[in-house]
């Protein structure tokens, strides 16, 4: 595996991949969806929010980059079938999928596990969890479709360290950790798939703020200083890293 910080993709890295990115609406998921289509993807944007992901795709289509797809999908409602529904759908207008970033998530509570709420805690897990098992099981079938397909998942160092206080958080995370070892060694022998983990780090985002209020953010990277390690995984320099963890700084 490389040195992400010396790593310099070619501008075609993404050239007719087609890639869905959850969580666009803002922060990494919108960045990455950017700067995927920079790189030449054709790109699905999902989110909850659909004025949020139509401002992803004014910011993307403003650069005169292929228009995106947009896709609404609120994951603490959802049900199993509209995972399926939309997986039907990509494989009816693209009839593959190069890539899946499983970015979307949310912080919730940051008290005790004696104070946390039942009725949080399921929410986080699905948000976090949940969502990226279902998603992921759903495209599959596309997902197989690609010559060299890649599976990422947005972590975090609470998912590889539990802290004070992260509660149901620090746990969606190690969960997708494990998550993501165990794809990577299912899909190995069966599929060209290869599933793998980017922890963002200290990244400023909307989420940032909330957990950590009293820090100036205007110290920490911005989204778009940490592409490289998004990019690295879902490009085909990456072929052959397989359930790995990488930071993104």
């Amino acid at each position: 595996m490389i040195d992400i910080s010396s790593y310099h993709p070619q501008r075609k890295l993404l050239a007719n991949k087609v890639i869905l990115i959850t969580g666009s609406t803002s922060g990494i998921g919108r960045e990455a969806s950017i700067t995927f289509s920079q790189f030449g993807a054709k790109t699905i944007l999902l989110g909850k929010n659909i004025e949020l992901l139509e401002e992803t795709y004014e910011l993307i289509v403003s650069n005169n980059l292929e228009k995106p797809i947009l896709h609404v999908l609120d994951f603490d409602q959802a049900k199993e079938e509209e995972y399926f529904q939309l997986a039907e759908s990509v494989l009816q207008e693209y009839g593959k999928l190069d890539g899946l970033l499983n970015n979307a998530g949310i912080l919730g509570k940051k008290v005790s596990i004696e104070d946390y709420s039942l009725r949080e805690w399921r929410k986080v897990l699905k948000v976090n969890l949940e969502s990226g098992f279902l998603l992921t099981k759903s495209l599959l079938p596309a997902l197989r479709k690609a010559n060299n397909s890649s599976i990422v998942f947005t972590s975090s160092g609470v998912g590889r360290k539990g802290k004070a206080y992260w509660g149901a958080y620090s746990i969606s995370k190690f969960a997708v950790e494990g998550l993501v070892q165990i794809l990577a060694e299912e899909l190995e022998n069966t599929s060209n798939i290869r599933v793998n983990a980017v922890n963002p780090g200290s990244t400023r985002t909307k989420m940032r703020v909330e957990a950590y209020p009293a820090e100036n953010p205007k110290y920490n990277p911005t989204p778009k200083d940490i592409m490289n390690a998004y990019l690295y995984l879902m490009g085909e320099d990456s072929i052959g890293c397989n359930g790995k963890s990488i930071d993104a700084q």
